[in-house]
């Protein structure tokens, strides 16, 4: 649990840090470009980070997940290596359906999404960039030798980048053109530390790139693989996707508004994040504490919700006015509704990640698959209902299903375990007893 904490604090205090920065920037691009600027901006940005999304594995997961002993913190140089390998292998094919995504994406978009055509070039540059500025492979390997502290400090680079490159806009280019530019610098930037600092942790061979070594040697990978993407997939869908249907549905203003308010609203996702990634290494390290620490984790993020979202109640309008302006004063329900969803987030990352390191990302996807589906599906009639706050309640009901859902999942697994062990018991009290020898008379 101190290592646990000890990694929290560094990734909170990178989400912190980040979190200031981003109020400064998010400020800067939404009073400078307008409601109906900022939103156009808005789409292109989620419309970017959707396509990356969708097309990224987890590799982080992988290199954890195969890098690592299992014996409470060892590293196995092979083990990585070959990890690190098929991790990058990986990032190679993400590219590749990245590019034919977005593609097939901006070519259909003036049907279907409010961006001026002028600026659907621009867009079609940003996915290219983000795709190639994919990180999780060197963030993998930080997590595997427990460097939360060189993480940190490498991602600290993109706030810093993208503030500056607001405020060059601001003052030489204060169009969308400018902030999605700065936007774009930041990805490369942070991408770039990253590798450096994973690379003096642990060598980087081109060699090593694969993708047969980790399927030869266990026969669940690809399963593995294909779970976890599409777990990543939906956790893009309840966030860059919506913001997406939220600008078909409602316009390029709304969509800006609810961005707005997402990103204040749900630091709350943020931070369950960032208790996802700093509990997962520990679960699959130490397999033999793994509820004890969930339990805690839960009861702990719990707390957290509770305060964060009394906080959003007492100062989210005030917030949201003096970051964005008073124009977007009207979306400060839809926030508070977002601060819920994001403590319930909260309180489910700690089951989610049980799950993935128990082997089970397949029930994680699944669990995860249903709410999120309904709420896209059910995205028009609750904006067409109330605007921003019904697009906030579709979120907030998807995360309440999904948690509930893990937390169903988790007690399945915990009975399994009740009826199986006691069993596994006596046939090992069992055996020594018949393989004794008779007493003597």
């Amino acid at each position: 649990m101190k290592r646990v904490f000890a990694n929290m604090g560094w990734l909170l205090g990178g989400r912190g840090f980040n979190a200031v920065l981003s109020l400064v920037y998010l400020a800067i691009a939404a009073r400078t470009l307008g409601t109906q600027g900022f939103g156009h901006f808005a789409l292109i940005v989620a419309l970017g980070q959707a396509i990356t999304g969708l097309a990224n594995f987890q590799t982080w997961q992988f290199i954890v997940r195969w890098g690592a002993n299992g014996d409470g913190g060892s590293v196995d140089p092979d083990k990585a290596r070959e990890a690190t390998g098929f991790a990058m292998a990986l990032d190679f094919v993400s590219v590749a359906l990245g590019l034919a995504l977005a593609g097939a994406v901006i070519a259909s978009a003036p049907w279907w999404l409010e961006v001026p055509r002028d600026l659907l070039g621009l867009a079609f540059a940003y996915c290219a960039i983000s795709l190639a500025a994919i990180r999780t492979t060197p963030t993998g390997i930080l997590r595997l030798h427990f460097q939360y502290g060189r993480a940190a400090m490498a991602e600290a680079v993109q706030p810093i980048v993208r503030t500056l490159g607001a405020a060059l806009a601001l003052v030489f280019m204060p169009n969308v053109t400018g902030f999605i530019l700065a936007y774009a610098a930041s990805e490369i930037a942070v991408a770039a530390a990253l590798w450096v600092a994973a690379a003096r942790v642990q060598p980087i061979s081109l060699a090593a790139i694969s993708l047969k070594s980790i399927p030869s040697r266990h026969r669940d990978t690809w399963r593995f693989v294909v779970s976890t993407n599409l777990s990543g997939s939906l956790s893009v869908a309840g966030k860059q996707v919506i913001i997406l249907l939220v600008g078909t549905f409602g316009g390029a203003a709304l969509a800006g508004g609810f961005r707005v308010a997402s990103q204040l609203g749900q630091a709350l996702i943020s931070l369950a994040q960032t208790v996802s990634k700093a509990i997962l290494p520990e679960l699959v390290h130490s397999r033999q504490n793994a509820l004890t620490i969930t339990r805690r984790m839960a009861n702990i993020a719990a707390v957290g919700g509770v305060i964060a979202v009394v906080t959003a109640l007492a100062f989210g309008r005030i917030g949201l006015e003096l970051v964005a302006g008073e124009d977007f004063g009207v979306f400060y329900w839809a926030m508070v509704i977002l601060a819920i969803a994001g403590a319930v987030e909260l309180v489910g990352a700690s089951l989610e990640s049980l799950l993935v390191s128990a082997g089970k990302a397949h029930i994680a996807f699944i669990v995860r698959a249903v709410p999120t589906l309904l709420a896209l599906v059910l995205l028009d009639a609750a904006i067409a209902w109330n605007g921003a706050k019904g697009a906030a309640f579709a979120l907030l009901g998807s995360s309440s299903l999904a948690v509930i859902g893990f937390y169903i999942a988790i007690l399945n697994l915990s009975q399994i375990r009740l009826v199986v062990e006691p069993d596994a018991e006596e046939e090992a009290a069992a055996q020594p007893a018949a393989a004794a020898p008779p007493p003597e008379r």
